[in-house]
């Protein structure tokens, strides 16, 4: 069974793998059960232009990332894992700081003083 973390729950980004290739993001608005026993109805929001809304019926192993058929193709569901924000932040900071002091390409530079002549 799958841990609560590794878990696709409502509000969580997907990425839909369609014939195993990425095809789209979405976000998972709403799991419901549906009148079959072990079925959900899982609501995406494909964000795409224009933004699209899907019901698809889906086993939990299906929402959770097991590869299914869709009318004979493969479909595949995998979570975006969020980013901390601190771990946002360090990634900033650090670009940041690779901009406003780069690296020299050539370790041997000579400084040449700036003499002012009186």
């Amino acid at each position: 069974m799958w841990q609560k973390s590794e878990r696709n729950q409502e509000g969580d980004v997907v990425l839909i793998h369609y014939q195993d290739k990425p095809m789209a993001f979405a976000r998972i608005e709403a799991i419901e059960p549906d009148i079959k026993k072990d079925w959900y109805q899982v609501t995406l929001l494909l964000l795409t232009i224009p933004a699209q809304t899907v019901t698809w019926i889906l086993r939990e192993a299906y929402i959770h990332g097991e590869l299914f058929t869709m009318g004979g193709q493969s479909v595949r569901l995998e979570r975006v894992k969020k980013q901390k924000t601190e771990d946002r932040k360090q990634d900033s900071l650090e670009k940041l700081q690779r901009t406003e002091n780069p690296q020299p390409a050539v370790h041997n530079l000579k400084v040449i003083p700036f003499k002012k002549d009186k």
